[in-house]
């Protein structure tokens, strides 16, 4: 019969799952036993919290369950980090750890075992939707597969699964596949949701339309409303960069802005309207609001909501309209022109080695923000952006799962925040994976100095002594170098053409863009 580490590994098979990402620890070696020959490729981490960004990456790079595996105690307490972010950015993971055994557990008593946590799935509950525990080695494949099936329906998000060690090498009979859910259908509105005429209308779209792979309706509704089209950074990629209908601006400038004030109806799929996008909270509320989710939303309260996920409510709306194109009542305003500098002149040359298809895997970092309002972005998935929870180290190490996903990956990072997850570098060494990670080395937190110096103080804490970023990268068997801009494009192209790991590094300093809180144009002077 097989161990319950092998029917965890069928059950994840069951699941679809390909890749998964862990770190081995002794509680957890039983499992790692079932995915040689599996069909499924477990990536062996240096760090749990990379583990967790590796398969949030994955995730939002492929729209496909992440699955990350870490062992007891400080391994589970580890990732958490990583899993709130993915909470915040609606990812699907399927998150494993260890507990101790059955046997050495007293309920209520902390008794000093190994990796003892009196609760340890209380660490999870604020950032997963659900956490449950195997109880018996009998039903540790259903539990699996019942777990990984809950984070792929939407409103997707990660789901926390505990077995405690000693069920994973018992023996277990051989599982029968399990029944996927009947599928479930949302119910259609009673109320219109066009009551009236409108001469303004505007579209806007979030990561909800992306996981629902809405993007050609959400390009009809626009098209048929003759509305702009305002994305989130979820929504970046939903029409191609030069689309008539896309605002090729984030909702934090004056341009795009001005268009949500003007509008007299706003259709809102698949987004929270979140306070990183809509400049905490300070955008008007428009005369008539429409809004498409599976969540009632919490920071704008509709006229009208439609309980639905993406495609089948955008199918909804589109059986209300005339299926004839409406004359545009804006001005479609100029991109990121606007901004030339030496930071616009930074993207240009960037985007020049990308393909249409890439992933780019953005920091929490100057160029990552410059990139994340004002990129190009060509296709959805193409940017995955640590806006939930605006986790600093995020770039790199969700780089690793991107690179796994069958498209170019990616990583625009600062020297700080690199140094988070640096160890990792041995990862994309000894997996050989192909991600090009572009490092702009401004000697510090160059977000954090900017603060400082806007409100009128002396930066503290900000400023680092940097490694020699191109050193550690060979240390590690990795190809890396240091280039200017102008050279920047055709390094990223022939980075990505090697389909091996390498490290670029650029050393500027950028002024932050306007999609930063203290440059939000809303929040006064």
């Amino acid at each position: 019969m097989p161990t319950g580490g092998e029917v965890l590994v069928v059950g994840l098979r069951e699941l679809g799952v390909e890749v998964a990402f862990g770190l081995p620890g002794v509680h957890n070696l039983a499992a790692w036993k079932g995915f040689p020959d599996s069909g499924v490729r477990l990536v062996g981490v240096r760090h749990e919290q990379t583990a967790g960004y590796a398969a949030d990456g994955y995730a939002r790079a492929t729209g496909r369950l992440g699955v990350a595996l870490t062992t007891t105690g400080p391994g589970a307490s580890n990732i958490v980090t990583a899993v709130g972010e993915a909470w915040s950015c609606h990812s699907p993971l399927l998150v494993i750890a260890t507990d101790i055994p059955t046997t050495a557990r007293i309920p209520g008593a902390f008794r000093g075992v190994l990796h003892e946590t009196t609760d340890q799935a209380s660490f999870f509950r604020p950032v997963t939707k659900a956490q449950v525990r195997v109880e018996r080695v009998e039903d540790l494949h259903d539990v699996v597969v019942s777990a990984g099936r809950l984070a792929m329906v939407h409103p997707r998000r990660p789901v926390y699964v505990e077995i405690p060690t000693d069920l994973l090498s018992a023996s277990v009979p051989v599982p029968r596949p399990q029944l996927p859910p009947a599928p479930t259908h949302g119910l259609r509105p009673d109320q219109h949701a066009f009551p009236q005429p409108f001469a303004r209308p505007l579209v806007w779209a979030g990561g909800g339309a992306t996981a629902s792979g809405a993007g050609r309706l959400v390009e009809d509704l626009c098209v048929r409303l003759g509305a702009p089209l305002l994305t989130s950074y979820g929504g970046r990629g939903l029409l191609p960069p030069d689309h008539p209908h896309l605002v090729p601006l984030p909702p934090h400038v004056r341009e795009a802005g001005d268009l949500w004030d003007a509008a007299d109806l706003v259709v809102v799929i698949g987004s929270d309207l979140d306070g990183m996008n809509t400049q905490g909270f300070r955008q008007p509320r428009p005369p008539w609001v429409v809004t498409v989710d599976l969540n009632r939303p919490v920071n704008l309260e509709p006229d009208v909501h439609l309980p639905l996920d993406a495609v089948a409510g955008l199918s909804v709306l589109l059986e209300q309209l005339p299926a004839v194109p409406r004359t545009p009542w804006f001005t479609r305003p100029a991109g990121r022109e606007l901004y030339a500098g030496p930071e616009t002149a930074f993207l240009d040359a960037f985007e020049s080695g990308l393909t249409d298809d890439t992933v780019v895997v953005a920091d929490m970092c100057i160029p990552g923000y410059w990139y994340a309002g004002f990129g190009r972005v060509a296709r959805p998935r193409g940017l995955a952006y640590p806006v939930g929870w605006g986790t600093l180290g995020f770039g790199f190490p969700a780089g690793l799962g991107a690179a796994l996903s069958g498209r170019p990956a990616v990583s625009l990072v600062g020297d700080g925040g690199f140094l988070f997850a640096c160890g990792d570098l041995a990862t994309a060494a000894q997996e050989q994976l192909p991600l090009t990670t572009v490092l702009v080395d401004d000697g510090g937190y160059g977000m954090l100095a900017y603060d400082f110096i806007k409100h009128g103080d002396t930066a503290l804490g900000c400023d680092l002594e940097p490694p020699d970023f191109v050193a550690l990268a060979r240390a590690f068997r990795i190809a890396a170098r240091e280039v200017s801009v102008a050279e920047l494009g055709s390094a990223v192209a022939q980075g990505i053409a090697s389909g091996k790991p390498s490290l670029l590094v650029v050393k500027a300093a950028y002024t932050p863009p306007p999609n930063t809180s203290p440059r939000w144009y809303r929040a006064g002077p």
